[in-house]
């Protein structure tokens, strides 16, 4: 009887619509509604989702980015009336389930290589094209 009311509770507080695919490695925005006395504005907070958590209306997500160097993470509820929307930049190619070892590495090394329909493309300048000087 409990599980019942749980799963009643959740299925009203989860979005039926909007709800993005994310997938560990995405590059992504994601619009919040910030209210401020009684206005209401969007705020954009870009980056790469490293992590995902939990199952229903309980799901969440963080998103890491670098600022200034400083390291900033944000975790997201998935099905969050203050998340407007989430843009997908891009995907990357991963092999791990949480990416929590970008927190250690800086610069290039922290760079993840792209998804692309074929396979995988590195982002960046490969060797053949800087022989040949372009």
């Amino acid at each position: 009887m409990v599980a019942d009311g749980i799963k009643l509770i959740d299925s009203e507080n989860m979005k039926t619509q909007d709800v993005p695919d994310l997938a560990i490695g995405d590059s992504v925005k994601v619009h919040t509604k910030i209210k401020e006395g009684d206005k209401e504005r969007i705020q954009v907070f870009a980056g790469v989702v490293i992590a995902k958590s939990g199952g229903g209306s309980r799901a969440s997500y963080t998103v890491r980015r670098v600022t200034h160097g400083v390291g900033v993470e944000k975790v997201f509820p998935l099905h969050s009336p203050h998340v407007a929307k989430v843009e997908i930049e891009r995907s990357a190619h991963v092999r791990r389930a949480k990416l929590y070892y970008l927190r250690d590495i800086a610069g290039k090394k922290a760079r993840l290589k792209e998804k692309t329909r074929g396979g995988v493309r590195k982002t960046g300048a490969t060797r053949k094209s800087r022989r040949q000087g372009s």
